[in-house]
């Protein structure tokens, strides 16, 4: 496993790191908690030392199972970055069915300072290495509160650095907050891959300027980029891929990959999975990829991608 500095934090972290989402038990379809909890032991005993949640992801499932893996690991590591969101207020919906999580968006001081606390609980920590805004618009990015609440979180000692999860395709759009806010802002999550690309044109270069950790989500874009989807690939009504990756996307997205196909065929001591996911890191604005792993293997092949060294320049624009 390879190690980097995450931007101003001063905190060293493995570039590659483990997304929580998948096996929160809501979203992606139906998970096994046992194999979730494995696949984050294996990562771990891999050297990922990044891990990234939500409260709302699964309710608090997810953190909830990684608080338990710390617990049987003898509690967390020291050098164990937890990273975790805030800002849909998922609480009212709590012991009723929903198929899909519902939005309901709350970025007020009162409520983030509860879901922090919350989080905390699950987690069983004293003080979250990482809190970020979860993808809100860009209207309540204007407002003076969710920046307020992130400042009197790190003065109350709540957690120790606060970022922004950008909203997915409003990489540019959401720029010029890096302007106003990067006395509070210590890092970033990004939605990039090697398809979609678009962070590069005026956030990254900002986030290399104030020197922000920053964390590239949807590597693989929801498994597509592993290559073991086909036009004819469907997904279930609890799974978000269902809209995600609707027939018409799939095709367009699969259409795109093919194209690539004898970039990929050069490096074939590596998986496509193992290829997608060094793009990102090898882009040295970015610093932690993180993807999911539901078992064990998946964590494995994903650690995988840190021995990966395919120079930025040489990776193809498709």
């Amino acid at each position: 496993m390879k190690h980097t500095i995450f931007g101003k934090t001063g905190d060293t972290i493995s570039t590659v790191g483990f997304g929580a989402w998948g096996i929160s038990g809501r979203d992606w379809g139906k998970t096994d908690d046992e194999k979730s909890k494995k696949a984050i032991h294996e990562a771990i005993d891999q050297g990922i030392t990044f891990i990234d949640t939500a409260d709302t992801y699964g309710f608090g499932h997810s953190e909830i199972l990684i608080s338990e893996v710390l617990k049987e690991r003898g509690g967390k590591p020291d050098n164990l970055f937890i990273a975790s969101k805030a800002g849909n207020n998922f609480y009212p919906f709590i012991d009723k069915e929903y198929i899909t999580t519902p939005a309901n968006p709350d970025y007020s001081v009162k409520h983030l300072t509860f879901a922090v606390e919350q989080s905390l609980k699950r987690l069983n920590l004293e003080v979250l290495n990482l809190l970020q805004l979860h993808s809100p618009p860009v209207d309540i990015l204007k407002q003076e509160e969710p920046w307020i609440a992130l400042e009197k979180l790190k003065r109350d000692g709540k957690i120790r650095f606060a970022g922004l999860s950008v909203q997915s395709f409003k990489e540019t759009e959401q720029a010029f907050l890096l302007d106003e806010h990067h006395d509070v802002l210590d890092a970033l999550q990004i939605r990039y891959n090697i398809m979609e690309r678009g962070a590069e044109d005026v956030l990254l270069p900002k986030a290399e300027k104030y020197n922000m950790g920053v964390i590239a989500r949807i590597p693989l874009l929801f498994g597509m980029l592993t290559g073991k989807f086909t036009r004819e690939s469907r997904f279930g009504t609890d799974d978000h891929r269902q809209w995600n990756l609707s027939p018409e996307k799939l095709n367009d997205y699969i259409n795109r990959f093919e194209k690539a196909s004898k970039f990929y065929e050069r490096y074939d001591d590596f998986t496509a999975a193992q290829i997608s996911l060094a793009f990102t890191i090898s882009n040295p604005a970015c610093h932690v990829v993180i993807p999911g792993g539901k078992s064990p293997q998946q964590v494995r092949e994903n650690a995988r991608a840190a021995d990966v060294d395919i120079p930025f320049k040489d990776y193809p624009l498709f």
